[in-house]
């Protein structure tokens, strides 16, 4: 994508943007109290004295809303990025509405509204705010196609750095921020244009488009080993108009996942988390133990069919156990239904099942075809060593394309962080099965790191609805 520098851009002005600030807050504070207005307003009980003391009341409501949303965040610059903010939205939303709960029933505000309508209004401003964020993005999706933006940027440095930053740029470009083209005082010695961007001129042309007011946003690419060189750009361009930012080393950025933390104020890019911090261990453990629990009362009487018919087929046990590496790295005993001939069994899966494998019984073709040979690692799960969604556990000997996984893929380990699972993101992705080669294995190792990544309830809760189409649809499964 080529942007072109414009001669005037409406949202550069401090003044024009707190003008758009102020109608975002006035849309808001309107969107907070429309719903009650047409509540009173349809009431024809109200009389007009206290009709007109209500209206009053809505007002004072609706600016009391807007101070919420201000305290809360929801005027940041995060406002202008291209995220939805849907759960920003429901806080704020909902912690002004919980002031009117407080004043309807404690003060008697709005007295004639019942519980029923509040309920209603409460949804109704809930989908008008959201109606206007979705504006919002549209109407900056409008102006980013005309070349406008809060910021018009310039990229200083054609270097490595550079190149990798405009790449990024382009692909997560919000109305922030626009970039225009590099500036390289290697000018005579560089293409005409640089990652699909303009090559501008050198620093002495960038110094004009700033007086011109065709660049408010210097990102500086320069090698932080040219401290000299950085040194005397930044002095410099302070003497003009103009926001400086420094860019981080572009492929630190990658590998900290957009993350900076702070160690004695000092900022810090933050390359791994421990996953499940704080209340998260807690919530994960409880949503397990309630959904093995009533997975275990409803499907007792099949895995009890399950059994004898295991016990019927073929001689042996009606549990296999096997050794797998759970959390930590550490050997962990998973039980399954016996999907094998006794005598066949291979506890550290050092040959992996093929189609027609001779070692699976009629019985054990059925329910591994179908994964019921999982079910009892619900128990597992109830005894706290399994969850019912992470990466799947594998055995000690497991080998794609003949090498071991662990030493196939460098990250396969990081899977170990958190507790594996019946199911996960690689299984309803279709990553179950034989991995008879390299990328096989790769694949779900990224979908695995993918997942704890993004944790929440609502994540496990998506993947545990999905995961009996994709058992049903898959069909490399032996």
């Amino acid at each position: 994508m080529r942007l072109q520098p414009v001669d005037s851009l409406s949202l550069t002005r401090t003044s024009l943007v707190e003008y758009f600030l102020f109608g975002i807050r006035l849309a808001h504070g309107l969107a907070c109290i429309l719903p009650g207005l047409v509540i009173l307003a349809l009431d024809p009980a109200a009389p007009a004295d206290a009709a007109k003391g209500q209206l009053g009341m809505l007002l004072v409501f609706g600016i009391l809303s807007v101070v919420v949303f201000q305290a809360l965040g929801v005027y940041s610059e995060a406002l202008f990025s291209n995220s939805v903010r849907l759960r920003m939205i429901v806080f704020a939303w909902t912690a002004a509405f919980g002031l009117l709960l407080i004043m309807h029933h404690m003060m008697d505000v709005l007295e004639a509204v019942d519980q029923d309508q509040l309920l209603l209004w409460y949804l109704a401003t809930l989908g008008l705010l959201s109606i206007v964020r979705l504006m919002l993005l549209v109407l900056f999706r409008q102006q980013m196609k005309k070349g406008v933006f809060l910021q018009t940027a310039v990229i200083l440095g054609a270097t490595e750095n550079g190149l990798r930053l405009a790449e990024y740029l382009v692909e997560h470009q919000d109305i922030r921020s626009g970039v225009i083209g590099f500036i390289d005082d290697r000018i005579g010695r560089m293409p005409k244009t640089v990652a699909n961007l303009p090559l501008l001129g050198n620093t002495g042309d960038l110094e004009r488009l700033i007086r011109e007011d065709k660049v408010t946003q210097v990102l500086v690419a320069l090698p932080w080993t040219a401290e000299n060189r950085m040194d005397y750009i930044i002095r410099e361009l302070r003497r003009l108009p103009v926001n400086v930012l420094l860019v981080p080393d572009m492929i630190a950025f990658r590998h900290t996942h957009n993350r900076i933390t702070e160690v004695a104020s000092l900022p810090m890019f933050n390359a791994s988390d421990v996953p499940l911090s704080g209340w998260s261990p807690f919530i994960k453990r409880a949503e397990d133990i309630v959904l093995s629990s009533l997975a275990i009362l409803a499907l007792s009487p099949l895995m009890l069919l399950i059994a004898v018919a295991i016990k019927l087929d073929s001689k042996g046990p009606v549990l296999f156990r096997q050794k797998r590496y759970g959390y930590n790295n550490r050997l962990i005993e998973v039980f399954k239904f016996r999907s094998m001939h006794q005598h066949q069994a291979d506890a550290s899966a050092e040959k992996q099942t093929t189609r027609n494998d001779a070692r699976v019984t009629r019985v054990g073709r059925f329910i591994r075809k179908t994964s019921l040979d999982e079910l009892p690692q619900l128990f597992n799960v109830v005894a706290g060593s399994m969850s019912m969604v992470g990466p799947r556990p594998h055995a000690t000997a497991t080998k794609a394309a003949g090498i071991l996984f662990e030493q196939a893929v460098k990250e396969y380990t990081s899977r170990h962080r958190v507790k594996p699972g019946i199911t996960g993101l690689a299984q309803i992705k279709g990553y179950r099965g034989e991995t008879d080669t390299v990328e096989k294995i790769e694949k779900r190792v990224e979908l695995d790191l993918e997942y704890i990544e993004n944790w929440s309830v609502w994540f496990d809760l998506y993947i545990l609805l999905r995961t009996v189409p994709a058992v049903l649809l898959n069909r490399e499964v032996y």
